[in-house]
């Protein structure tokens, strides 16, 4: 008989985590508590408009190639995609950047606006392709001891981890202009974090996108969830929403199963959690049992940031980039203002996703889906968000006005739907509203971060961005292949192999 996999929630690491283990011929059951699957990675309808709630950005394909061809899948038999050149615009003070894989374009530009910068990109990508190469043993490899750090692929890649400097200190190696630093380092952004607290180690972020590019699947990102949940089923897994489990269901430290919402107790030879870790771990565990994650310690830990979401259907099109980005006048104010201050910007960075322009599906002719975000602060700050989100919204909507060439969206909303970080916490079960989860410090990394395979309780495992090695949908994946590998390694079963990383054509 085959082994009882019970997965708590269809998020992206979830969703991977059944498909490879319901490709490997486990009987696998996926329950979420919402009414959709995808978690962060689903799908929005406003009438005949269609929105990404969370990730916009697929980048770091091969991965995505690698799961489904682990699952006997080819993922582009389940995704039309489309890559972005230009990946997107960079929108300061007095000047735009677009951001491009064309290593001469970019250059070009870069010494255009920014004279004398052209050879730092260019060292740029070839010292962190270096880096890259060093690193992704770490974010593909279990990291739950000490002794995982003395594995001599890991030992090597110490150095470039880069501990003593930040992202910023890193960028400033190659670039003596301010809005050059910024344009390389926002995407710490992705993990909630300031560039000038986030390690260094992070500025692969910038060279993943530049190395491998940035992907729009026809339909939104979204796809990728309902592409792996297709396969779950093709596989004979079951996926349950409206499900939710409300407890672990404990022998002692020893997980049996879960007890539903509806009381319905299901037996399961291994547990794995892709719920918020946070939320999960003060929701679905009876207190006491805990001591390393209690509510008091997980009350002290350092989390991202949170996100205003704006969604809206509008009665016109925007010949402007798929993804644009605005910069605070002042970022670095910005930026501790959402990280520590946790008060309200009055000049808030703004990102922007006109996805129609590549995408006819997703709003009707003649017509765009827009999707608005600006990093907030989460709720461990005092912002009363029933009170603030109207001036907010106006005041986002009066710098897209003012600062880019999304001209009068207000005149032409059809509908609308806001997320707060109010309503991340309370609806979407995202603790205090930090989107991108646990904080990416060296303090929360690594083993020290919640491990795949749970030091708290048997048979539990956790996918996702609360465990290593870390947020970000990539990384995401990443985490479902070292779990379902630690499942296989216990069983005695081949692992799902990593492939070595691809070449990162007419970059280098």
């Amino acid at each position: 008989m085959s082994k009882r996999m019970i997965v708590i929630g269809a998020g992206p690491g979830g969703l991977a985590t059944g498909m490879l283990l319901a490709s490997k011929g486990y009987e696998v059951k996926v329950f979420e508590k919402q009414s959709y699957i995808g978690g962060r990675n689903s799908a929005i309808r406003l009438g005949d408009y269609q929105f990404d709630m969370g990730p916009t950005f697929l980048s770091m394909l091969h991965i995505v190639e690698e799961l489904f061809t682990a699952a006997k899948r080819n993922v582009r038999d389940y995704l039309q995609l489309v890559e972005l050149d230009p990946m997107y615009e960079l929108i300061f003070e007095n000047k735009k950047l677009l951001m491009t894989r064309n290593k001469e374009r970019m250059k070009q530009q870069i010494d255009m606006l920014y004279p004398g910068n052209g050879e730092g990109y260019e060292r740029f990508l070839k010292e962190t392709s270096k880096k890259m190469e060093a690193l992704t043993p770490i974010l593909q490899s279990k990291m739950d001891r000490f002794v995982h750090l003395f594995q001599p692929k890991v030992l090597s890649a110490l150095p470039e981890l880069e501990v003593t400097n930040s992202l910023y200190d890193v960028l400033s190696r190659y670039f003596n202009e301010e809005e050059l630093k910024l344009a390389f380092t926002f995407q710490s952004k992705y993990l909630g974090m300031s560039p000038w607290k986030c390690p260094g180690a992070f500025s692969i972020l910038s060279y993943m996108e530049h190395a491998y590019g940035i992907f729009h699947p026809i339909g939104g990102v979204n796809e990728l969830s309902k592409a792996m949940a297709k396969v779950v089923t093709e596989h004979g897994g079951q996926i349950f929403t409206n499900s939710g489990v409300k407890r672990l269901w404990l022998d002692g430290k020893t997980v049996k199963g879960v007890i539903l919402e509806n009381g319905e107790q299901i037996e399961a030879d291994e547990v794995i959690i892709n719920g918020d870790f946070a939320h999960a771990m003060t929701n679905l565990v009876e207190p006491g049992v805990l001591k390393k994650y209690t509510p008091q310690k997980l009350a002290k830990k350092k989390y991202s940031c949170s996100t205003f979401m704006l969604y809206v259907g509008v009665s016109k099109t925007f010949d402007l980039p798929h993804h644009t980005i605005v910069f605070a006048k002042d970022y670095k104010k910005n930026v501790e203002e959402i990280t520590q201050s946790k008060i309200l910007s009055e000049d808030p960075s703004i990102y922007i996703q006109n996805a129609s322009v590549t995408d006819p599906t997703l709003a009707p002719k003649g017509k765009s889906a827009l999707y608005i975000l600006a990093p907030v602060p989460n709720n461990f700050g005092a912002i009363d968000w029933e009170k603030e989100t109207k001036a907010f919204r106006k005041l986002v909507l009066k710098i897209l006005e003012e600062k880019t060439e999304f001209k009068d969206i207000e005149a032409h909303i059809e509908v609308e739907k806001i997320i707060t970080p109010h309503v991340w916490e309370e609806e979407i079960c995202v603790y205090k509203g930090a989107t991108f989860n646990l904080g990416h410090q060296l303090s929360q990394m690594m083993m020290f971060r919640p491990h795949n395979q749970f030091e708290e309780l048997h048979h539990c495992w956790l996918v996702g961005g609360g465990t290593h090695p870390g947020s970000g949908l990539p990384t995401i994946l990443e985490s479902a292949r070292i779990t379902v590998n630690g499942i296989l390694e216990q069983e005695g079963k081949q692992r799902i192999p990593v492939s070595p990383l691809p070449v990162a054509e007419g970059l280098l």
